[in-house]
């Protein structure tokens, strides 16, 4: 029982002691109450970041560096709504926030992740930075 005790002990002690993999992203404070507003308005009920979330909306993961889409695109659905999703009636203040939030979920990655590579049980993904 001693011998599953340490090795439990030793690796845990080196699984927490390496330094992350990737440098963890800082959001800006707009880019924050963007998130509380998205938090707020319960969005993942309907929309996903990589794949998570509800499945009435759009992925909005890369929204903001898709080909065709970006941050008039963001603002044009806030303001309007289209089928399912309500018209909201965010001040500009709001729909800035909201912007700058999906702007950094875009920074952190692609998803789908088609350059993926697995490696005995790893996965290696390919970070926008």
């Amino acid at each position: 029982m001693a011998i599953i005790v340490i090795v439990f002990l030793g690796y845990n002690f080196f699984i927490y002691t390496q330094k992350p993999p990737i440098e963890v992203q800082k959001m800006s404070e707009i880019a924050i109450r963007g998130e509380k507003i998205y938090q707020d308005n319960n969005c993942t009920a309907c929309h996903q970041f990589y794949g998570l979330g509800g499945y009435l909306g759009p992925d909005l993961t890369n929204v903001i560096s898709e080909e065709g889409k970006g941050a008039m695109y963001v603002k044009a659905f806030l303001n309007s709504g289209i089928k399912s999703m309500p018209q909201f009636n965010f001040s500009e203040e709001e729909k800035e926030a909201l912007v700058a939030f999906l702007e950094a979920v875009d920074e952190t990655g692609h998803y789908p992740i088609y350059e993926a590579t697995h490696n005995y049980g790893w996965v290696s993904i390919k970070y926008k930075k």
